[in-house]
């Protein structure tokens, strides 16, 4: 396996709680590096639950097919 490919397996959600596989330090490291996508969650309602996607205005809805 390349290095690309492995570097990308490091903080597989599956692999991570093998033993061996990364240690806590290396773990948290990672973690600090990982961009900020937070501008990317889905807005809630009061009760928690995700509030679902605005229809598309018609003009948007024209150049689909």
């Amino acid at each position: 396996m390349d290095r690309n490919a492995m570097a990308q397996l490091r903080l597989d959600r599956r692999l991570i709680k093998r033993r061996g596989w990364i240690s806590g330090e290396a773990l948290e490291r990672e973690l600090e590096q990982l961009p900020d996508v937070s501008h990317k969650a889905a807005p809630q309602d009061e009760s928690g639950a995700p509030r679902p996607a605005a229809e598309p205005e018609p003009s948007e809805r024209a150049g689909q097919g």
